[in-house]
């Protein structure tokens, strides 16, 4: 009993330090969203490369390869756009807003030539023959909408350091409590 009652303390504390740190630090959750984009995308990178392989029109290697390196290039511009208890860098937060207007762009690029692979009239690819062509497709958009929630929460940091700093995460201080029991004994 005595163990399970310290370990719903410690849960607590945990979250009230991690609320804590996102006060401080409320850029970590669109960082957090990018992050996710970028494994989604490189954890899925063998549909898109057998995609590549099999359709082999032109532009889906660029494609697929600038979303690669833009990926990662908005990233270090993010951690460069907020150096650490500095203002933010305006132009690096720019470069990244266009870098994530970019991976946008070529993942819509890459499925439309997807599309125009499996609906063209003369030898048509089937995306039932071949599962990962209907996997990548799926994969890009995804990537799309988690870019785009990231680059939407990047525009949201002013709001939520203002929301998160409304909560209240300070400890109930027990010596206080303690000295107003001493102080009443003195009195009487």
């Amino acid at each position: 009993m005595k163990n399970q009652k310290k370990k719903q303390g410690g849960l607590k504390e945990f979250f009230r330090k991690s609320i804590v740190s996102l006060k401080r630090k409320p850029q970590m959750i669109p960082m957090l969203v990018l992050g996710i984009a970028f494994l989604f995308y490189s954890l899925n990178l063998t549909h898109i490369s057998d995609t590549t392989a099999k359709i082999q029109l032109e532009g889906m290697g660029l494609s697929g390869f600038c979303t690669m390196l833009f990926s990662l290039l908005s990233f270090v511009c993010f951690l460069n756009a907020y150096p650490h208890r500095k203002k933010t860098n305006i132009p690096m937060l720019v470069l990244m807003f266009l870098m994530l207007g970019i991976l946008i762009f070529c993942d819509t690029f890459y499925m439309a030539r997807i599309l125009e692979a499996t609906t063209r009239a003369e030898h048509p690819i089937s995306a039932n023959d071949f599962a990962y062509i209907g996997k990548a497709s799926h994969v890009l958009g995804v990537h799309r909408w988690i870019v785009a929630a990231g680059g939407v929460l990047t525009l949201l940091v002013p709001v939520m350091r203002k929301l998160l700093r409304k909560i209240d995460t300070s400890l109930p201080v027990e010596e206080n409590v303690q000295m107003e029991a001493i102080q009443l004994s003195d009195e009487a």
